[in-house]
């Protein structure tokens, strides 16, 4: 029998992290980034940037997830990194860079929270972002593109994280 989300037994758990979303406007996207925040049990949702979209689209690809997330909406992303930072929190950047590691290489740990920023759909993460994180991390690829939306590569992400702090 197939088991629907009003007979599944999951335990729920929330994991110290905190998903940044630095300049993410389109709505479908920001509506499964709450799905996927509340699907990894992440801690707060900060969705940055000064043209998010919380409207119809949003909500409607959220499925309610919106009013069960912890999330704040701040106008910049720099001065919230660099908050989480000050607060002990590892910055950790979702985005292929030069000095990048590959996600499934790097060994995530308990010993502190975890600040995950993910970026612009077309842009990307921003370069004063990048350069202020403890590590960039990214997706093995093996086809012809060298990019993926940010929610899927996000889902990929917190896979993994949330695996590893779980010590699976």
């Amino acid at each position: 029998m197939q088991l629907t989300h009003y007979n599944t037994k999951f335990k729920p758990f929330t994991f110290p992290i905190t998903l940044v979303c630095d300049n993410v406007s389109n709505g479908p996207n920001i509506g499964s980034l709450f799905r996927i925040a509340d699907a990894f049990g992440v801690q707060t949702l900060i969705l940055c940037g000064q043209n998010i979209s919380m409207g119809r689209k949003m909500t409607k690809t959220s499925r309610a997830t919106e009013k069960k997330v912890n999330y704040k909406m701040e106008p910049y992303t720099l001065p919230v990194v660099e908050r989480l930072k000050k607060e002990g929190a590892l910055i950790i950047t979702l985005e292929i860079t030069s000095t990048s590691r590959p996600l499934h290489a790097f060994e995530f740990s308990n010993d502190n929270p975890i600040a995950l920023i993910v970026g612009d759909e077309t842009l990307g993460v921003s370069e004063p972002i990048i350069k202020g994180s403890d590590v960039n991390i990214h997706i093995d690829m093996f086809g012809s593109n060298s990019s993926m939306n940010v929610v899927q590569a996000t889902n990929i992400a917190l896979y993994e994280i949330t695996k590893q702090l779980r010590g699976f």
